[in-house]
Parts: C-alpha cells; sequence; structure tokens
C-alpha cells in the first residue's frame, strides 16, 4: 500500500538535505599507478568539504562480495588503490554540500599517471607476466586455487570415472567451446547508500542491499573498525537480481561519514552501475559429450574459463555452478564425468552475482550440445532427455554425491510437451510470408540456497494488543517476501495479515540471515518463519 500511495520507502526518499554529497573519480585507464595526484584546486571549489586519494585511505585488504564468512573471494581491494585495474577503477573520492559542487571538484583534480600493460583477453591472464594484483598483502582465506602471482582467482577439477576411456569408446563426440560474455542486471535503482553516526557515535548505514549482515562485516573490515560500531539497514529496494550481492556503494559514504562526522551519501548514476557495478561473469565453456548412437550420454568433460575481472567477487563459487548445475542433469545415464576450470583475474570490470550464478553459463553450453547430439542422431530432443535425466532417488556425483529427494524432471518434461503442442510445433513451422518459428528445449536445475551455508532467521513476538510483530533478515528487492512471510506466519498463527508487522532487514534488530539470493527466501526464510510461528503457537 506505501509503494501504491508514493510514500517515502526507498533510500533517497529519507535521507535528510544535509548530507554531504560522494561522487567518485574513476580511471580511464585499465591500468595504470597514479605517479601524481593534484587535489588543491578541487579543494578551493565552494561547497567542497574534502577530497581523499590512496594516501587518505586505511592499507586494509577485504572483498566486496557478500559470502558467508570465511568468504571464498580474496582479499584484494582497499578503498582507493594507488594501483588502478580497470576503466573505472576510482582514483578519489569528493565530499560536497551539493552535487554542483562536486561534479565541478572531480573536474578540477588532476592526476598524473603511469600506463601500464593491460591484460584484456582472460585467454592470456593465466601465468601472463603482468600481474593484475602483484602486491604482498593480498590475501585468500579459503583453499579454493587462488594464486595472485598466477592471476588466478581459483582452480579446481572434480572427475568421476575413466573419461578419456568412455569419450574413445563412444559411437558420437560433440566436441564445442561456448562463449558467454559478460552483462550487467540493469536494476531499475540503481547502487545507493546513505550513511551517519547515531547518538552512540556508531556507523549508521542505510543501503540499497541484499545483504545486511555481510555489508556489515565488509565494512568492518575495510574501514577497520569493529562491527558492533556498525549497524546497516535496507530500505525498500529497486531491483537487485545479484548486484547487489556484492557491496558495490557502501564504503565510500561511510569513509566520509567516520571521516568528517557528518551524514553523507552516494547515488550511482547509470553509467557508474554499468561500468563499475557487479556484472555476470564472462565464461568459455569447453564441453566434449560422449554417447552411444541409441542416443544415451556416457561421458561429460566440461572445462569452464572464467573471467572475474578486476577482483575477485564470486569468482570461486560461480564457476562451480557452471559444471555442478549442469552435469547432474545427464545423472541418470553418466558413465564418467570430469569438470575442471580456471578463473582468472584481467583488466575488466570486476564481475559478481546475478540471477543463476554461474549456472546460466554452464546450463548454455551443455544443453546445446545435447540438442547437437539429437540433431547428429535424428532424435527428438525431448525424448533424448527422458533417456539420460535425473530422476528421483538418483545418487547426483556431480553435485557432491548429494540424492535428488525432490526431483520431478521427468513428470514437468512430459508436462511442458502437452502444454507446448510438442509435437505439432518441433522442429519448425512455416508462418507464411517467408517466415518460420522454431521449437526448441533445455533443461535447467535451482538449488535454492547453499546446503549447510545459508541461514534463514526469523522471530516472532506477540504484542500487548494481540498483533504480531515478525523480524527478519531477509531483503525484500522488489519480490514481495515482506508479504510471503507474513502470509506464512499468519496461516501457522490463524490470523489475519493485517495482524502481522514485517520488520527487516536491520542488523541491530533483525536475527541473523545470509541474505536473499539463488531464490531462497520463501524456501529458507519462510521455513524459519513457519517454525517460530509453530513454536508460538506451542
Amino acid at each position: 500500500m506505501q509503494l501504491l500511495l508514493g510514500k517515502p520507502l526507498f533510500m533517497d526518499d529519507i535521507v535528510p538535505k544535509d548530507a554531504l554529497i560522494v561522487k567518485l573519480l574513476r580511471s580511464p585507464h585499465a591500468h595504470a599507478m597514479v605517479k601524481e595526484i593534484d587535489t588543491s584546486r578541487a579543494k578551493n571549489v565552494e561547497g567542497v568539504v574534502d577530497i581523499y586519494t590512496w594516501q587518505d585511505v586505511p592499507n586494509l585488504r577485504y572483498t566486496n562480495a557478500g559470502q558467508t564468512y570465511p568468504e571464498p573471494s580474496a582479499y584484494d581491494r582497499l578503498i582507493i588503490d594507488r594501483h588502478l585495474r580497470f576503466v573505472g577503477d576510482v582514483v578519489a573520492i569528493v565530499a560536497a554540500e551539493n552535487e554542483k559542487a562536486a561534479d565541478r571538484a572531480l573536474k578540477l583534480i588532476r592526476v598524473q599517471y603511469e600506463v601500464l600493460e593491460a591484460i584484456l583477453d582472460f585467454h592470456t591472464a593465466k601465468d601472463n607476466p603482468i600481474l593484475v594484483h602483484p602486491e604482498e598483502n593480498w590475501k585468500a582465506l579459503c583453499p579454493v586455487g587462488a594464486d595472485n602471482k598466477r592471476n588466478l582467482v581459483a582452480t579446481g577439477s572434480d572427475v568421476n570415472g575413466d573419461i578419456e576411456k568412455i569419450l574413445a569408446d563412444s559411437d558420437i563426440v560433440i566436441d564445442h567451446t561456448y562463449h558467454t560474455k559478460a552483462y550487467n542486471q540493469t536494476m531499475m535503482e540503481t547502487f545507493r547508500t546513505y550513511t551517519k553516526l547515531d547518538r552512540f557515535g556508531r556507523l549508521h548505514v542505510i543501503s540499497s542491499t541484499q545483504i545486511v549482515f555481510h555489508v556489515r562485516r565488509i565494512l568492518s573490515n575495510a574501514l577497520g573498525i569493529p562491527k558492533s560500531k556498525i549497524r546497516v539497514e535496507k530500505p525498500r529496494i529497486g531491483g537487485g537480481f545479484g548486484a547487489k550481492q556484492s557491496s558495490v556503494s557502501e564504503v565510500y559514504p561511510a569513509f566520509v561519514t567516520m571521516k568528517t562526522g557528518r551524514p553523507a551519501q552516494i547515488i550511482y548514476t547509470r553509467e557508474d552501475s554499468l561500468i563499475a557495478g557487479s556484472p555476470r561473469h564472462e565464461m568459455e565453456v569447453h564441453v566434449r559429450l560422449g554417447a552411444s548412437k541409441e542416443g544415451k550420454i556416457r561421458a561429460l568433460d566440461i572445462y569452464t574459463l572464467s573471467n572475474s575481472g578486476a577482483y575477485s567477487e564470486h569468482g570461486p563459487t560461480t564457476v562451480g555452478l557452471s559444471g555442478h548445475k549442469s552435469i547432474p542433469l545427464y545423472s541418470g545415464s553418466l558413465e564418467a564425468y570430469r569438470f575442471a576450470y580456471d578463473v582468472v583475474y584481467t583488466n575488466r570490470q570486476a564481475s559478481g552475482a546475478y540471477r543463476g550464478y554461474g549456472a546460466t553459463q554452464g546450463t548454455f553450453a551443455v544443453e546445446s550440445a545435447v540438442n547437437e547430439l539429437a540433431e547428429k542422431l535424428g532424435m527428438d530432443p525431448t525424448l533424448l532427455r527422458d533417456i539420460n535425466m535425473v530422476k528421483q532417488g538418483m545418487q547426483m556425483p556431480a553435485y557432491y554425491n548429494e540424492i535428488a529427494n525432490s526431483c520431478a524432471l521427468d513428470r514437468c518434461m512430459d508436462t511442458c510437451r502437452k502444454i507446448f503442442d510438442w509435437n505439432a510445433k518441433y522442429p519448425v513451422r512455416d508462418m507464411g510470408n517467408g517466415k518460420v518459428r522454431c521449437a526448441g528445449v533445455a533443461m535447467s536445475m535451482q538449488g535454492s540456497g547453499v546446503s549447510n551455508v545459508d541461514v534463514g532467521s526469523a522471530t516472532l513476538r506477540l504484542g500487548d494488543d494481540g498483533t504480531y510483530n515478525l523480524i527478519i533478515g531477509a531483503a525484500d528487492m522488489g519480490t514481495g517476501c515482506d508479504t510471503t512471510l507474513a502470509q506464512i506466519a499468519a496461516e501457522v498463527l490463524q490470523c489475519s495479515m493485517e495482524d502481522i508487522a514485517v520488520f527487516g532487514a536491520d542488523t541491530d534488530i533483525s536475527p541473523y540471515d545470509s541474505g536473499s539470493y539463488a531464490s531462497s527466501t520463501a524456501y529458507i526464510t519462510g521455513k524459519a518463519v513457519e517454525k517460530a510461528g509453530r513454536k508460538l503457537v506451542e
């Protein structure tokens, strides 16, 4: 209702008029060192409060990735680094009383760059003598194969069976490489953050984010202050699609507030969001598929090369899904598989989370190969999948040997064939006027959250008037989870939805939640709401 009435709900609706405007000077070079920077003329602009460069920030490396600690993504960022690693990397932070002064100051900052040779082709990144991160204080917290001296964000392999023997014994081998480019989420509301000091001197952050608890830890690492001194909450969010699973904008106004003691805000322009956001990882997926002439898929060999860009955010984890969410679909027939990968640093914009989180790239490649196999065999591609697909109760070696306890893929395929009228529409229809319409099919799998890692929590309180407070750490980013979770609570408590007041997400008030992503909020946090409701009833 508040949205329909146009009430102040989003971050920039609630920012006070006296908040400082924060803007960023960005690198025009893909790879460079700042030799000299002169901010004197810019600081003299009326309305400019201060300008900060690499000399002013803590020398504390951190990651922007919104992941459960210890993060698989390496600690490779500084708030501002003298070493610039992509076009759009931050050179200076401007804090001003108004936007006009901030824009004027940006034009007056003089920078002398030492331009370095850049790695722009991710095929050449691994073991290249040019290092994107040569610094000694780079560190990886998890054993994911990361090595900054080799430009490696992650590397690894997973093998089951004698892949080369089965491929050699197969009647048909499909061998192709598939390339998917990086692209942005382009959510309606760009990255934006407002910061202030509360009456106790703590940093209070209000940000358009999917991950309030992770943002608190990230800011603690970047600023060098305890998490207990930081409060993060989110207002209404105008979309995320994974982009806001990285802490893209929060650190800059937070740093300004800590330096000046004043409220500060940053709002990314659309250009900022496109050149310095967190797009999907560019990947190249090499697929070798071995099958019998009857259509049994016997072997799958996948190698994924992933371009993480200048920083490692979500690189080690997205790449895994390119194989672990595509190979298991064919567990019904596989005799052997191999999944290997390299994730590399380049001098491109850093990538991040995006809907599907790496599974989309791998699915596109494997499903394309399966469709080519169907064409070579002269077989209906839906029937080919019927022969090979994973079914309920089967073990999935390529998915950590988990059992497919919840799997209706065979029934889904059969239902889709009927609804789509597949037999009448496949493979192609002549629509007249020189137009044809083709029909195709692909399968995918989804896991709502990461088992034994992601956490959903909820607190339900009964008020003295007989109504309930539902306190959550999940972030409604336009997905309607506040409503969904209130519906679950109302059903369990057998009351009207009007009797449920939803609060969240706020690190001072909400129970810990690892964030809203992977289409998992209704599934994980919803279950927490149900359990809390049943406890309250008891």
